[in-house]
């Protein structure tokens, strides 16, 4: 990666903008809120500069002129400002703090279901993400999602291994949908995160052990790509221990899952399928991507999952180099999807 203050930065960096715009389709009839933080500020810039290049009318709303962060709900003031903007498309691109999914939530509920923006939630994005996974091919981004879902749409059973000692099944409901996620968000009340690509469902059931190397929520920022993988024992869809050799981030995870009634649950199995993503950062935004699989606890996204339960909590974590089986099919050896999964998809990486 080039010297952030090098000037071939700066044009990777406005080109990882660029695409996020592209994503969104941002044209001249738009009005674009984008929503970021004073740590955030050269990619909210960036991503000013490329919706202005678009042709959009634009603005920027910082959080910290809405009040004191951590944020554990939607201030009033933002939400006023938001809907006085009316905004036809936005981005969240700030960092994602300590207790502040409380306030995520609700904000994207505001944006999505009531004002039915187009939206790209890009939480805790830095500029190593920016020309990174942003910088992916995001048509064949697409194609690649869709392929999977197509090939795990009808699954019954998931079993997932790793030479990290991660052996989880998950069993699937038809009731329950999956959601692609291409970073193609064209229609109004659309959204999804960028950098994206998955496909992600609610488990009917999971049983198994998942011995993981990046943590989500505000876990990710605090802690990184663990040096020492962190191991969870999951009985009939929730957790039942956490192992981990660093006892203070042990008992921060057991506080955390028992910090709702479904905080432990197995909320989202889903699958990464980013091809430009091709190891951890230790930032859950892009690292969640990487072609493999990844588990959450808590909410299930009902919304799109159609889960009849939800949870005020959501935490993802991602076992590396796993083998995937749907239905005895193999889907992924080591970390990299079988042949005839991605046959006949142009335009791959390298």
């Amino acid at each position: 990666m080039h010297s952030p203050d090098s000037s071939l930065f700066q044009q990777e960096l406005l080109q990882g903008a660029r695409n996020a715009a592209t994503c969104l389709a941002i044209g001249k009839r738009d009005r674009v809120t984008i929503i970021s933080d004073h740590d955030t500020r050269r990619i909210g810039s960036a991503l000013l500069a490329e919706c202005r290049r678009a042709g959009a009318e634009v603005e920027v709303v910082w959080l910290e002129d809405h009040g004191a962060r951590p944020f554990t709900s939607l201030p009033d003031s933002l939400a006023v400002a938001l809907r006085t903007a009316h905004p036809t498309a936005t981005f969240f691109a700030a960092r994602g703090l300590e207790g502040e999914i409380s306030f995520r939530i609700p904000l994207r509920h505001l944006l999505v279901d009531e004002l039915r923006v187009r939206h790209a939630h890009m939480i805790d994005i830095d500029e190593r993400l920016m020309v990174q996974g942003m910088l992916a091919d995001y048509r064949v981004v697409a194609r690649v999602v869709e392929r999977i879902t197509d090939l795990v749409r009808t699954a019954r059973e998931i079993h997932v291994t790793n030479p990290l000692g991660t052996d989880f099944r998950a069993t699937f409901s038809r009731d329950l949908r999956w959601k692609p996620c291409t970073g193609i968000y064209h229609h109004q009340g659309e959204s999804g995160n960028l950098p994206e690509g998955e496909t992600f469902t609610c488990p009917e059931d999971a049983d198994g052990v998942l011995v993981v190397q990046v943590l989500g929520d505000y876990f990710s920022r605090k802690y990184g790509v663990l040096d020492r993988p962190v191991t969870f024992k999951v009985a009939h869809g929730r957790v039942v221990d956490v192992v981990a050799d660093d006892e203070a981030l042990r008992d921060e995870l057991r506080r955390y899952l028992s910090s709702d009634e479904s905080s432990d649950r197995v909320g989202e199995f889903a699958i990464g399928a980013n091809l430009w993503v091709k190891a951890l950062t230790g930032n859950l935004l892009q690292d969640e991507k990487i072609p493999g699989v990844h588990v959450a606890f808590g909410d299930p996204y009902p919304e799109e999952t159609g889960a009849n339960w939800s949870a005020r909590t959501h935490v993802d974590v991602i076992p590396i180099d796993c083998t995937i089986l749907v239905d005895e099919r193999v889907l992924m050896r080591d970390g990299r999807f079988a042949p005839d999964v991605l046959a006949g998809i142009e335009g791959l990486p390298d």
